[in-house]
């Protein structure tokens, strides 16, 4: 796919307003953690997609791993991954993780990874299987997945579900009208609907998504799906400006005022979300361990395991 061939966008803007600037990653923790991860062969969603909050997570002794490799079986218009084949699954990788998380003395984890569209189950026995090593490593360490899709499969999503993460983290990323652009391979309504069936497989569950903005979308239309994702009870809520990782994917069609960011954020508490992060440079898994931290009960988990 040729991610910058959507003539609807519009140029990116020249420059970056000031809202926008971040130091690059450094100090001793940042250094610490990427050893670790190169020294057990591991991956971070934090790199591989350029998160513009890297310096400050890492340096709080927080990441994002990225499981199943680092490449993706989708070509999404805004993502940094390499898409390609994907080498075989390691079944390995769930320990070491584990290990890692020991290592790093977290209280958080967050789990995500590449979509994996050529295996049957999508590979949702990887997140379910590192799910119980670190629940097992470290049994008051909070773990919250986000997943694909698993192309509606669920059977998938209930592997997922049986290992108990404490937050179960499905992106919509933006508003259906986009798609086709931003996320040909993936369906809204779907997306939807895996955040609805974790709920009813345990109901109990936390569930969050987050969207970009910054990519054509018009207020409404955000707002709609703010409404969409309450609607199917979605507890958590992400919103952050799109940034260009390279000139070969999609456009920024305009930065976002961080006024509107409050605007979204204020709409969405309103309605019944119970963590709002709206803002510029929120990404997923920002301020993940605090949303974890207030509403998770890893000891709630323990016992209906």
């Amino acid at each position: 796919m040729n991610k910058n061939s959507n003539s609807k966008l519009q140029t990116s803007p020249k420059r970056k307003p000031d809202w926008l600037r971040v130091r690059l990653p450094s100090g001793s923790n940042y250094a610490r953690i990427k050893g670790l991860m190169r020294s057990h062969g591991l991956h971070t969603v934090c790199e591989e997609a350029m998160c513009p909050n890297l310096g400050e997570c890492w340096n709080k002794g927080t990441a994002t791993f990225l499981l199943m490799g680092d490449i993706c079986t989708r070509s999404c218009g805004f993502c940094h991954i390499k898409t390609g084949r994907p080498a075989a699954l390691d079944e390995d990788e769930p320990r070491r993780v584990a290990e890692s998380a020991l290592a790093l003395k977290l209280s958080h984890c967050v789990l995500t990874s590449v979509d994996r569209d050529e295996l049957p189950n999508g590979g949702a026995h990887i997140f379910a299987n590192t799910v119980r090593e670190i629940h097992k490593l470290l049994p008051n360490c909070t773990v919250e997945v986000l997943i694909p899709d698993f192309k509606g499969n669920r059977a998938a999503l209930k592997e997922v579900m049986d290992a108990r993460p404490d937050i179960l983290n499905h992106n919509t990323e933006t508003v259906p009208r986009l798609y086709r652009t931003v996320r040909p391979q993936a369906n809204y309504q779907q997306s939807l609907e895996v955040l609805a069936g974790a709920k009813e497989l345990v109901p109990d569950a936390l569930t969050k998504s987050g969207i970009m903005v910054g990519l054509g979308e018009t207020k409404e239309e955000v707002v709609q799906v703010i409404r969409d994702l309450r609607g199917h009870q979605v507890d958590i809520l992400t919103i952050g400006q799109y940034l260009r990782p390279t000139p070969l994917h999609l456009p920024v069609n305009r930065y976002v005022h961080p006024d509107e960011f409050r605007e979204f954020k204020e709409i969405a508490l309103d309605i019944g979300f119970r963590w709002v992060e709206s803002a510029p440079l929120v990404r997923s898994s920002y301020h993940a361990e605090a949303q974890a931290q207030a509403l998770a009960t890893p000891a709630g988990r323990m016992n209906s395991i």
